[in-house]
């Protein structure tokens, strides 16, 4: 899945609305919550994220029932055979298709996630802006589904691990490579109140980082810039950083790691997320092979995340 992406393809993608137009539903039943998140994520990784809303709920009896939106009728065998691969072919062949009324299904995603704790931060929807403990701090997040607000066990590992590095350090230059919906950029901007540097290779991205940030607050901390790799002259301008963020995939981390531990500072500490288990310890021997050491893993919901720091 994630070795054949080649760019800063990132979990936390922000997601469209679906466009003004019959959209067409897809729904099925599976047996765990494990299963049901791997399905989650094969089928956003397959599908443009202006194309598709998708959405897993525990329902009665520990069954978990799954919700895709489609702006343009998909391939039906397509899905079939993803599912298939992913939760068995008696999974694919429940899969009921059917046209529905045109919706803002990222919205009604949105409506039934609780807010998600991990250390001092709680990743929340409008919703919810209530219901955050006044001892932790609030990252609101809209348009997007649940591996962009925080739900997703990339952006919860990452959010865990810096929180671990905020205990040890005080990170001055801070990057958020990837940044995607702009989550973990607008945690370290609110728990430093110091600049951070968001990059994406996406430009709707990049604008959605910058709304969220404003509506976080921290519009004036975050610099959100569209870059492709490190070429970019943001990267000289605002490094060496003592803190980057990276919750990418593993093989563009795996490309990244001579170019990343170049722009860490002495003794700087990297995150690194969007990796499936077994692919977690080429990136540990990729990044110690450029000078790093691995300090801490961590796996949530079959995904890892990993703190390194330069030695």
């Amino acid at each position: 899945m994630g070795d054949a992406v080649s760019d800063f393809s990132h979990l936390d993608r922000p997601v469209n609305s679906l466009p003004p137009s019959p959209a067409t539903q897809a729904t099925f039943a599976i047996g765990d919550e494990r299963t049901a998140s791997r399905v989650v994520d094969i089928i956003t990784e397959s599908y443009p994220s202006h194309d598709l809303a998708i959405a897993a709920f525990e329902a009665a009896g520990g069954r978990w029932d799954v919700t895709m939106h489609f702006a343009e009728a998909p391939d039906e065998d397509v899905i079939r055979a993803l599912v298939t691969d992913t939760a068995g072919e008696a999974a694919a062949k429940s899969i009921v298709f059917s046209k529905v009324e045109t919706k803002d299904w990222v919205k009604a995603s949105l409506a039934d996630l609780v807010p998600v704790s991990a250390g001092r931060f709680v990743v929340h929807g409008s919703h919810d802006r209530d219901r955050v403990p006044v001892n932790k701090l609030g990252i609101e997040i809209e348009a997007a589904l649940a591996f962009g607000t925080g739900h997703h066990g990339t952006t919860r590992g990452c959010l865990l691990l810096l929180d671990q590095v905020l205990h040890q350090r005080t990170p001055k230059r801070i990057l958020d490579l990837g940044s995607g919906t702009g989550v973990l950029a607008i945690a370290a901007a609110k728990a430093l109140r110091r600049r951070v540097l968001a990059s994406d290779i996406d430009p709707r991205s990049v604008i959605v980082a910058r709304e969220n940030a404003h509506l976080n607050g921290v519009g004036n901390l975050i610099q959100a810039v569209h870059a492709t790799g490190f070429q970019s002259p943001h990267f000289a301008a605002n490094g060496p950083f003592g803190l980057v963020l990276a919750n990418i995939l593993a093989n563009p981390l795996r490309q990244l790691a001579p170019a990343l531990a170049a722009h860490l500072a002495p003794q700087g500490f990297v995150i690194l997320s969007g990796l499936l288990p077994h692919q977690a310890s080429s990136v540990v021997a990729a990044y110690s092979g450029a000078g790093l050491k691995l300090l801490k893993r961590i796996q949530i919901e079959n995904w890892s995340s990993l703190l390194m720091q330069r030695r």
